[in-house]
């Protein structure tokens, strides 16, 4: 089976003489960490089975966010943490997507405008959430940013995990008004777009930015995800730690080239790609997020700042989902209405 480590092994020299004074220090990091990834390199430690005394030595993993044989452990310990600040509500899934006229201007101020990306999305979305005709209250958001399409190609956007409701100002849980939807979607994009471009504007004052960007919808997705909480976190674990390529989507490496697998996002038909060592390697790179980049962060009640208030209102959902809970056991079914003859009503 061919690992992505391989891949670097056999060409990142390469792609390091050939690139190397244009790369960024995480590019190059990320390589390194993924090159020596459990190895000699990384050094290890002994373990001993309290068992039967059988000794075993493991090496260490580098820890690369980007490694694609780290982090499983990393999942289950982030779902462990978020169990905790479930609410027993409804949950929505947002999908925020930057226009394709602005990708070039991204790849090159990525921490600035990943970063904007990431505010105008949940500013945009706080505020309608505000508006009493949709919710009337603060939402909760989880934003995971993602970089990249099935085909490794340079696609920013950002998922976003919000409950069916918000807080209001009297500190009293405000139901979303409808089920098939959060928010006005058009209304939703068109802040997006608008707070976008204003931040970038002001944070990059020499960048001209495309006229058309606002000649244009930006792609806003929103539907509803699940009502129950495992459910819940089990979609959050793929996303949050969730990177360009897995190892067993890589199919092979033979003669320079790199082959692998991806699904089509429209038709979910599984194809092949195969692309140049160099090209593969160039492609991944770019998904490697700029050093002490955050790409999870938590807005409006799942902010830090909000634990106490979140933790009142779930001690409140609960309270009011055991009651209704114990009134539906506590209240018989409904009895069908008897049938008469419409003759003589008399007999069924």
């Amino acid at each position: 089976m061919v690992e992505l480590a391989d891949i670097v092994k056999a060409h990142g020299d390469d792609y390091l003489s050939t690139f190397g004074d244009r790369m960024l220090p995480s590019h190059k990091r990320a390589l390194s960490s993924i090159l020596h990834c459990r190895t000699e390199t990384m050094g290890g430690h002994l373990a001993q089975c309290e068992e039967c005394g059988h000794q075993h030595y493991s090496y260490h993993s580098c820890k690369d966010r980007s490694c694609p044989k780290c982090h499983g452990n990393d999942t289950s310990r982030w779902l462990e943490q978020r169990q905790a600040e479930l609410l027993p509500v409804r949950y929505f899934h947002l999908v925020f997507t930057l226009p394709k006229e602005l990708r070039e201007i991204v790849r090159k101020n990525q921490k600035t405008l990943y970063t904007i990306l990431m505010q105008a999305a949940t500013e945009a979305l706080m505020a309608i959430g505000l508006d009493a005709g949709h919710v009337g209250g603060k939402l909760g958001i989880l934003a995971v940013l993602h970089t990249w399409t099935r085909a490794l190609e340079h696609h920013p956007h950002v998922h976003l995990l919000v409950p069916a409701g918000g807080l209001d100002k009297d500190g009293i849980w405000r139901q979303a008004r409808k089920k098939e939807f959060l928010v006005p979607v058009r209304a939703l994009s068109r802040g997006f777009r608008g707070r976008f471009m204003a931040q970038a504007q002001k944070a990059l004052p020499d960048i001209t930015f495309p006229k058309e960007l606002w000649d244009k919808e930006w792609v806003v997705f929103c539907k509803p995800a699940f009502n129950r909480t495992r459910k819940v976190l089990r979609y959050l674990g793929r996303y949050v730690h969730r990177i360009a390529i897995t190892n067993n989507r890589i199919l092979a490496l033979k003669d320079g080239m790199v082959s692998f697998r991806y699904q089509n996002s429209d038709t979910k038909e599984w194809k092949t790609m195969q692309l140049p060592a160099n090209e593969f390697l160039r492609r991944f790179l770019q998904h490697v997020l700029p050093h002490g980049f955050h790409k999870v962060r938590y807005y409006g009640l799942w902010s830090p700042r909000n634990r106490i208030s979140l933790k009142r209102l779930q001690l409140l959902l609960a309270e009011r989902e055991r009651r209704k809970d114990e009134k539906s056991a506590d209240t018989p079914p409904p009895s069908k209405p008897e049938r008469r003859c419409p003759c003589c009503e008399e007999g069924s």
